[in-house]
């Protein structure tokens, strides 16, 4: 019962950090030891977590019951597994995970995730391969031939929810014996995610702002703008800040025109591009931009883009990020991020 109890209350003590006020007073105050062992039993009950035997595409899986070689070929993983202190067990990393290589073993290989090297990675002898959506754009995956020779690949499609990503982590935590802190950190970014919105609630309709997220400068070569519409989990973290994504009324990822971008007229641009450092400055300075409300009030920002685009935990900080550059005033409270207070759930959770 006490760690029934001490569930909900780490729950509770996120949510009141989260929201600036003194919600975990008011649970405590206002409801009984029953009620709160209520409130906690399911996320108790998950604590009894089985080896995966499907993967998140749905494709029959075999997980080994110990796993001790692991190669990850998708950076947000990849950043979920080293969180999971399971850095020591990676033997292979996809390229674009190579920004952790210092948290990682020196002799690490390295693989192109698009165009693998699947005899390369098969000599590893992994007991299992973490792959993700990105591989299979066009709808073959490159690995088949280590799925056919019985090493477990496990597939994990890019999430279009916050849910999903929850779903993630909790899978890739089931597969490599760290299901329960897994969920500690899953169930953290629920509760995280939900004070989040209940700030982001505080903003009447009136003031809310309309923006727009760029994924690069569109330039004279390649005039497209790729951004994003409802049905992905960044609209999402629009939302919860209480902001108005200016394509929101279409569905996922999306390649827009200049003429498109420059009609929603949004009052604020958050650029997504950490590979233009200077790309907050470069759509300042486009041609025929100079009326849109964002460029005329100089609100073009740059946001990190390893924060928001790689789906896990760490989108909690991106969110805040976003939060703070939108409403400076709203969310100048939230002092710290989830990944600060992520070991308190654990030892909370686990006991």
């Amino acid at each position: 019962m006490k760690k029934i109890i001490s569930v909900v209350l780490a729950a509770a003590a996120v949510l009141s950090f989260a929201t600036g006020c003194s919600k975990i007073k008011d649970i405590t105050k206002n409801s009984d030891v029953e009620s709160l062992v209520s409130a906690g039993q399911d996320i108790y009950n998950e604590l009894n977590i089985e080896i995966p035997t499907k993967d998140r595409s749905g494709n029959d899986i075999k997980v080994p019951e110990k796993v001790e070689k692991i190669v990850s070929m998708a950076p947000s993983t990849t950043q979920l597994l080293i969180d999971l202190g399971l850095a020591d067990k990676i033997v292979g990393i996809d390229t674009n995970s190579a920004s952790y290589a210092d948290k990682l073993k020196s002799d690490v290989a390295q693989f192109d995730m698009m165009s693998p090297d699947n005899e390369a990675i098969a000599a590893l002898d992994p007991d299992i391969v973490f792959t993700s959506g990105m591989s299979s754009v066009g709808g073959t995956s490159p690995f088949q031939s280590l799925i056919d020779s019985g090493i477990c690949v496990a597939d994990i499609p890019s999430p279009s929810s916050i849910e999903g990503i929850c779903e993630d982590i909790e899978f890739t935590g089931a597969c490599v014996g760290k299901g329960p802190e897994a969920l500690a950190l899953s169930k953290g970014l629920t509760v995280f995610m939900q004070g989040v919105e209940e700030a982001g609630k505080s903003i009447k309709e009136e003031d809310q702002k309309t923006v727009m997220v760029m994924m690069n400068v569109p330039s004279a070569e390649y005039p497209t703008i790729y951004t994003f519409g409802k049905g992905t989990y960044m609209n999402e973290m629009l939302e919860a800040v209480g902001a108005k994504n200016v394509f929101g009324d279409q569905e996922g990822w999306l390649a827009v025109s200049v003429e498109e971008a420059i009609a929603a007229n949004p009052d604020i641009i958050l650029m997504d591009c950490n590979w233009m450092p200077d790309a907050a400055d470069q759509v300042k300075a486009l041609e025929g931009w100079e009326n849109v409300t964002a460029v005329k009030n100089g609100s073009v920002y740059a946001i990190d883009e390893d924060l928001c685009s790689r789906p896990n935990q760490h989108i909690s900080e991106a969110t805040l990020e976003w939060g703070k550059t939108i409403y400076a005033d709203k969310f100048g409270n939230f002092t710290q991020s989830f990944d600060d207070i992520k070991d308190d759930i654990l030892e909370k959770i686990l006991g």
